[in-house]
This record gives C-alpha cells, structure tokens and sequence, in this order.
C-alpha cells in the first residue's frame, strides 16, 4: 500500500462491475500521428464510437485547447467536450479506474501512468489525466505508485480481479514490485479480495498482453475469454494457456468461474502488426453492448456470444478498423464514469 493516509478498501471503497449503471462514458480526442498510418480515418471511427455510445449514454471527449475546433466540428453538441492537455487517446489507461462506496461518493484510483513502459514520448500529461477526470467528476482520488492502466484489470464487482502476469509484473512498469506486493496494491485500489493471474501474452508488445484483449467478467462468475482453435493463429497455444490458468479458478466469493469462449477476428484485413482483431475488447454502456465488426464470418459467432452474455442489452455492431491499427481495441479508448 503506497497512501499513508487510508486505501480505498480500507475508506469502503471498491470498483464496481462493468456493466454497473454508467453516468456517462469519456474519450480522448485522437492526438499522437505516430500511433495511426490515417489519422482523419482514425478521428472518423472515434466521432462514430463516440455516437453510437451516445444512443445509450452521454459521452465526454477529452481535447487538447487546439484541437476544439476540429473537435466540435466533427463531433456536434450532443458530445460533451473537456478541454485539457493530453499526449495520447486511450482514456482506459491514462483516466482512472472509478471506485464507489455503497454511500453516495464516487472515488477513483490514480495509478501512475507511464505510457506502456514507456513505449511513447511524451507522456506526462497523459499521467495528469485521471486527476483532471476525478476532478471533473466529483471523484475522491486515491493515488498509488504503481503503473497500471485500466486496460490491465477486469473486476466482478464482488472483489474479484482479473490480470496478467505479462503486464504490470514486466520490469518495464514496476521493476521493484514483487508480484505478491502488486497483487496487494490491487486488492487495496480497487477493494477487492482476491486476484487470479493469468499468462497474458509476452508476444504482444504495444500493452504487454492486457487483460481487456485476452478475457472479460461479464456476470459474477463468469468470463468471455479468447479461444484458441484457429490454427493459423500465431498466438493459439499463449491463448490455450490463459484458458488453462482460469481452469478450476474460484471467485472472491467461492464461486466456480465459469468460462464462455469466443473467437478472435483472424480472418479480418487489418494494417499492421499493431491491427486489434480482439471481440472481448468492447464497452458495455447502459442497454447496450459496443462490439467491433470486421465483415468477416467470426462477427456473427462473437454476436451471439455476447447476445447470450447480454440477453438485456442491444448488440450494437461498429467497424473500427483504422483505429484498431494504433493497437487497442473499443474498450481501450473508452472510460465508464459509474452512477452512484
């Protein structure tokens, strides 16, 4: 525990559940050109992303003052805009992860942000933008010193997490951290009671194989996770051992987790070794469901699993494919802001 003062699990607070009511969805207007090879298609996907969000709730693009005008431009009055300096447009690891208390106060854990290891230059304002959303939300902020990013966790809501070994472990983010003191840091943060681990994907070197491109809670007890039976699938066998680590696994509560498999978009004709082919790396909004379409015969055999997973929520179908070339994926570019 880094906070002299008391860790959200000790204040009562935990992160909630993904799919827990929303009070809204942030972004972050796209920035860095090195990430995208199209940028005004990138900036194309993010305004359609930022309105079919805004079908089931309200959206805030985070911009930097220059850009507003564009901004504005693309997006109209119906897309909030909050003007502030940023270095980069994944609001799921640069915004914090939200916390609530059961008592009517929303919090929010800081973790340090150091751009995936430091993969990208500049990075300093992208650190300051969880406080700046904390304070832009009415959010109790609870700072840590670990890096992490939102992207490297998915919670049950009743103290469960889920993560990866090749992620906050790599000593690209945390070389002084003993795995049995990150696990600590994350139950105190997010007040949770236990942290299952697994493998990740040391072959995925852009967010060193985050958990929303691997699995997702999407129930207490239950996970859509990535299978592996494509067999051209490069990295079949990594994904085959992730299914395995979560084999036999029980919940903070005692519960059998229970596992739904879902395709990888490996027939989709994406650009560059970076391209997010990932089905699981979606936003759950209030009654809806956000999922990324490719064309390609897996669209419909992912839709189905996420109908089965969301049997009250629409299935809302968007093509993302220049965005998905910087790497990430729906989820990576989306921030829930949780009802009290």
């Amino acid at each position: 525990m880094t906070n002299k003062a008391l860790s959200p699990k000790q204040a009562g607070y935990h992160m909630p559940a993904e799919w827990a009511p929303h009070d809204g969805c942030w972004m972050m207007w796209p920035c860095r050109a090195e990430v995208w090879a199209d940028m005004a298609a990138t900036k194309r996907d993010y305004v359609a992303l930022a309105h079919t969000i805004a079908r089931f709730e309200p959206v805030t693009m985070a911009v930097r003052p220059q850009d507003r005008p564009e901004a504005y431009a693309a997006l109209g009055s119906d897309i909030a805009l909050a003007v502030v300096e940023i270095d980069d447009s994944w609001a799921r690891d640069a915004g914090p992860c939200f916390l609530i208390d059961g008592k009517g106060n929303r919090g929010g854990v800081n973790f340090t942000f150091n751009a995936w290891g430091e993969t990208y230059y500049p990075f300093d304002n992208d650190n300051r933008f969880s406080e700046f959303m904390l304070e832009q939300t009415g959010a109790r902020q609870f700072r840590s010193r670990l890096i992490a990013e939102g992207g490297g966790v998915t919670v049950d809501g009743n103290g469960t997490v889920i993560t990866t070994e090749s992620c906050f472990p790599n000593a690209n983010r945390n070389p002084d951290w003993s795995r049995d003191q990150i696990k600590d840091e994350l139950m105190e943060m997010l007040g949770a009671e236990k942290v299952i681990w697994l493998p990740g994907n040391v072959l995925e070197t852009e967010t060193n194989g985050h958990i929303d491109g691997i699995a997702m809670f999407i129930a207490p007890g239950v996970v859509i996770i990535e299978d592996g039976d494509e067999p051209d699938d490069p990295w079949g066998a990594i994904k085959r051992e992730n299914i395995r680590a979560l084999e036999g696994q029980t919940d903070a509560l005692g519960r059998p987790i229970k596992m739904h498999l879902i395709p990888e978009a490996m027939a989709a004709k994406g650009m560059g070794d970076k391209f997010c082919r990932s089905y699981v790396n979606g936003y759950i909004a209030n009654g809806g469901f956000i999922m990324p379409r490719y064309d390609i015969p897996a669209d419909g055999l992912a839709r189905e699993v996420f109908q089965d997973a969301f049997p009250g929520r629409e299935i809302a179908e968007i093509r993302i494919d220049a965005l998905a070339t910087g790497g990430g994926g729906i989820h990576c570019v989306t921030q829930q802001v949780p009802t009290l």
